[in-house]
């Protein structure tokens, strides 16, 4: 027999049976093309013994080698420094690289392998993995990342130049607990009737008054998807406010936001609002609070504030502005700038405007930014100042520390988390500075000739605004199935162009839009050439839509099912193709239209399908063990007086994602 026909009898690959054969006491050599029938027919009707034999096997030696490997790496201790790449965090730890991606995000973290994490976070990724992480102060000498870059400008500062400046207050919590809500009662604007589905879609920054005390909101969105966005304001504020719905309590979101909030190390403040709904249950919620997330209110003998309120009714606003306040006051020797000194500034929001070119949102911590001054992010040239604006998008001429301003006159838009200064850099071309910046945009294919049988779905992502790309690409990251890959091959900011109709015509990709427009001549030329575009302004609608193209893509798996076993006792008439047979079922039952193996001496000897069942001259569905029956057999005619007829069926399961 070939190998190939019993790899297909067997149904599985025919390499896969190359290696296995040895395994189970079958040394036929990996070259081998044929092997001989008595080997064969001993392989097929012990195949499923063996195979149980070898998982068994297989699995103790597994649970012989976990206890070792678990006590190894619970005693061991490594030293890393400030910050470090996932990739080098992986080699000196010895865990791997999925595990610690996977790690990070269920903290609410999505990384790549080249990205930079804290000391902080490797050491919470590395506690729940069994490693004891120690901060080595030596390494590197010379501090980096963004975060650290920001800490070492701030550091050359005279403490005697140093002077109170607004705290700066970031809003977390789950999809529509009433962040957005809070913040339209704090500043008597109506943000949520201006997103999309009610639900925030961008990080934006708003200062009001209290107290003859100026303070600094920063909104971050919420919902799952925006993940890593939520991280990102956390890393620029000075107090949390951990928003929870008196009616719904702690869910997903709430979890993940106090993770990022403690792994900062931020003071923060529990807003309970929709007091004012019948279904509210304030114990409940501190119930949820303390058992879920270790919160202890004040009123419970904790530390933590819990302030109570509504933000649709204006009930409690002014009191929680007070705690903010309050909490400012304890924490005020860490929120103090240099307003004398050159502006320090990180992005919080950046996209392309088509009037006003590369515009970037700009939080200043340390100095004064004017008008005229030229910025540099990482020793390059951004740009000069052209204009500033506030948040209330009115025309000024400087913004000091703590004040939210977005900036006109950039010749490209920086990523969000960037420190621009200002100061004079090297002068790059622009469009060369884009390259650089849009390789870590791009996923290269670094599939190996294995892989080759993968799905691929190829995607341009074109989105309003940074943020909403990558929140995107975090999305979409999360839907793991090895049989099918999503390749990001361009993400921009945005309309859609006809060059992205040309690049997605090439690389056989789709395009997903988010918050952007298509002119008429390039959904002409997208029609022309049959590319696929889709526009969206809710995300989840656009992840659920991904979904599901991906799931008509999965392949299901074929599972065979045995019913029953029936003893030959006569064969009634025997054709070319088929015969006409009579026997008793021996075990299980005899179904109609299932599929036969016909066994000689525990053999396989031929196998062909079930064509009609009849009992009593009567044709029927199905026969219980006991019964006598006849049956029409299809296939090659080599059933005799008995046989032992085997009868299974394949049934397809569809693996959900």
């Amino acid at each position: 027999m070939n190998i190939t026909e019993l790899a297909r009898i067997l149904k599985i690959p025919t390499q896969e049976l190359r290696d296995k054969l040895p395994e189970l006491g079958f040394d036929i050599g990996q070259k081998a093309i044929k092997v001989d029938d008595r080997t064969a027919n001993k392989v097929i009707s012990q195949w499923p013994v063996l195979i149980k034999r070898l998982e068994a096997q297989r699995q103790k030696e597994k649970e012989e080698k976990e206890p070792e490997a678990e006590q190894a790496q619970v005693k061991k201790e490594i030293k890393i420094p400030h910050f470090i790449t996932v990739r080098n965090f992986a080699e000196i730890s010895g865990i791997p690289v999925n595990k610690i991606l996977a790690e990070l995000m269920k903290s609410g973290i999505f990384s790549s392998l080249n990205e930079r994490i804290d000391f902080e976070t490797a050491a919470i990724v590395g506690a729940d993995l069994g490693i004891e992480a120690v901060l080595d102060e030596k390494a590197g000498g010379q501090i980096e990342g963004n975060e650290n870059k920001l800490k070492e400008l701030l550091g050359r500062e005279k403490i005697s130049d140093m002077k109170p400046r607004p705290p700066v207050i970031v809003v977390m919590g789950h999809v529509d607990h009433g962040k957005t809500k809070l913040l339209d009662a704090i500043r008597r604007t109506d943000v949520v009737a201006g997103e999309a589905g009610g639900i925030t879609q961008h990080i934006g920054a708003y200062q009001v008054t209290r107290r003859n005390k100026l303070i600094t909101f920063i909104d971050t969105p919420g919902h799952e998807a925006f993940t890593a966005m939520r991280s990102r304001g956390a890393k620029i504020a000075d107090i949390a406010v951990l928003v929870v719905a008196a009616d719904d309590g702690v869910k997903p979101q709430t979890i993940e936001a106090h993770h990022i909030i403690e792994a900062v190390k931020l003071p923060f403040i529990v807003a309970i609002n929709k007091i004012d709904k019948p279904e509210a249950n304030i114990d409940k919620t501190k119930q949820e609070l303390s058992n879920q997330l270790k919160i202890t209110p004040e009123d419970w003998g904790g530390k933590t504030i819990c302030a109570q309120i509504s933000a649709k009714e204006n009930i409690g606003i002014e009191d929680l502005l007070d705690m903010i306040i309050l909490t400012a006051e304890m924490e005020e020797d860490k929120i103090k700038a240099n307003p004398g000194a050159k502006a320090v500034g990180t992005v919080i929001e950046s996209h392309i405007n088509k009037g006003e070119g590369p515009v970037a949102t700009v939080l200043v911590q340390n100095g004064t930014l004017r008008v005229g001054d030229m910025l540099c992010f990482d020793g390059k040239m951004y740009g000069k100042v052209r204009a500033l604006k506030d948040y209330r998008g009115q025309s000024i001429n400087e913004a000091v520390p703590a004040a939210p301003v977005k900036i006109i006159g950039l010749k490209i838009a920086p990523e969000v988390g960037d420190v621009l200064e200002v100061g004079l850099g090297e002068r790059v071309k622009a469009n060369k500075m884009q390259t650089g910046r849009q390789e870590r945009f791009v996923k290269k294919a670094e599939e190996k000739e294995e892989d080759k049988k993968v799905k691929k779905i190829n995607l341009i992502i074109k989105s309003d605004v940074l943020g909403s790309g990558e929140a995107i690409e975090g999305s979409l990251a999360k839907i793991d199935l090895p049989e099918i890959k999503i390749s990001i091959i361009k993400k921009g900011l945005g309309n859609i162009t006809e060059g992205d109709i040309v690049q997605a015509e090439t690389n056989q990709a789709q395009i997903i839009g988010f918050n952007v427009k298509m002119p008429p001549p390039v959904e002409n030329l997208a029609r022309d050439k049959n590319v696929s575009v889709k526009i969206y302004n809710i995300i989840y609608e656009l992840i659920n839509d991904m979904k599901a193209q991906i799931q008509a893509l999965v392949e299901p798996e074929t599972k065979r099912v045995d019913s029953g076993r029936l003893k030959v006792l006569a064969v009634f008439r025997t054709e070319p193709s088929s015969q006409v047979i009579g026997g008793k079922v021996i075990e299980g039952r005899v179904e109609a239209g299932g599929l036969v193996e016909v066994l000689r001496d525990k053999q396989i000897i031929g196998a062909g399908k079930l064509a009609k069942l009849q009992s009593g001259k009567q044709d029927v569905n199905e026969v219980e063990i006991n019964q006598e029956c006849g049956i029409q057999y299809e296939g090659k005619p080599v059933i005799k007086e008995g046989d032992i007829l085997q009868f299974y069926k394949e049934e397809k399961v569809y693996k959900k994602i």
